[in-house]
């Protein structure tokens, strides 16, 4: 590709999820857990968290959630490891095999007939109702602590990168959802570099880029999508941004990407068909998104980008894999029968 360096960080292997949302959900459920106990997260480990006494202090909780499926799994797994409940919807669409997955790790999981951010008021609406905790990454008017103790979470990620890394990045391509994930990488990656700081690039689904539609506004208010937002990139087909992601990503971003499906489709056999001795990456739609974007801008697919944004020989590029093949068909779809052909 006639860059620098290319790295990325292979999320698929976390804790057997094959995805990095359970990083969010148990940092979140973990620090509601301890403020519960009147105890500093700190100095609680996750076996303490475990024990009958601490359930015995806190009694039978139940976590809900809306997810396109890793977000759930995570939060799911998170809940029957400390003992307690869950209950898991997902959007109209989503894949029946993330479905079993999340039912897998014990939560009462099933999908809705509207969109993501509508079953995110429904779960909002049914954790008033029954007094359950709601486990969520987008924040809205009084439901911000919990979308902050995620994104939290998701900060352990950009730490264990720049553990590894030998010097920092010139380019981070982050995609993005309600917007949590990539705000908590670009805010770590810029407090802890600072004027070094990497330019930051939001990748999004075009059906779904609610970052990029708020960007270009002119007078900087978010901008919302509707509809059923169908797209192969499931895990960031999300319409309403996250207020405070959107505060960081407005400061902080350099540049904002729409993508046509086919963009994560080439990241998906980029990264699973390696070249030399490259390791082989099962990335899966969201996964790949980012990688795909790279490939196609130095492929020749937007010059123009490429000196907007100072992609050339020197760069060094880092991407994020955030998930795995968790639609095993269809990631065999994309990537042997081809059903999504680069452009």
């Amino acid at each position: 590709m006639n860059v620098a360096e290319i790295r990325v960080k292979d999320e698929s292997k976390r804790f057997g999820l094959n995805a990095f949302k359970v990083m969010g959900g148990i940092y979140a459920i973990g620090k509601y857990l301890a403020d519960r106990l009147g105890r500093d997260i700190g100095s609680l480990s996750f076996e303490e968290l475990q024990s009958p006494q601490v359930k015995e202090q806190l009694g039978e909780l139940t976590f809900i959630s809306a997810t396109d499926g890793n977000h759930g799994r995570g939060v799911a797994w998170a809940a029957r490891e400390l003992g307690q409940k869950s209950v898991i919807y997902m959007p109209k669409g989503s894949s029946l095999q993330r479905l079993q997955a999340i039912r897998n790790e014990g939560a009462h999981a099933d999908i809705t007939e509207v969109n993501y951010d509508a079953t995110v008021r429904m779960c909002a609406e049914l954790a008033e109702e029954n007094g359950w905790i709601m486990v969520q990454d987008t924040a809205w008017d009084g439901y911000d602590e919990i979308p902050l103790w995620i994104m939290q979470g998701y900060g352990a990620l950009a730490q264990e990168m720049i553990e590894e890394l030998e010097e920092p990045p010139t380019h981070l391509f982050l995609q993005a959802g309600v917007g949590s994930f990539p705000a908590a990488i670009a805010a770590y990656f810029q407090q802890h570099y600072k004027d070094n700081a990497p330019k930051i690039i939001v990748v999004e689904p075009e059906l779904a880029d609610c970052f990029y539609r708020s960007f270009a506004s002119t007078d900087g208010t978010m901008e919302i999508v509707t509809g059923d937002m169908n797209t192969i990139m499931a895990g960031l087909a999300c319409g309403e941004p996250n207020p405070r992601a959107y505060r960081i990503l407005r400061q902080y971003a350099h540049a904002s990407f729409s993508c046509h499906d086919s963009i994560a489709a080439l990241g998906m056999r980029v990264l699973g068909n390696p070249l030399g001795d490259d390791v082989k990456i099962v990335s899966g739609e969201s996964g790949a998104a980012p990688i795909g974007l790279v490939f196609h801008l130095l492929s020749g697919g937007n010059k123009d980008a490429c000196r907007d944004i100072q992609l050339d020989a020197d760069s060094r590029i880092l991407v994020i894999s955030t998930e795995g093949d968790t639609d095993r068909q269809h990631y065999l779809d994309v990537v042997w029968k081809g059903l999504y052909p680069s452009t």
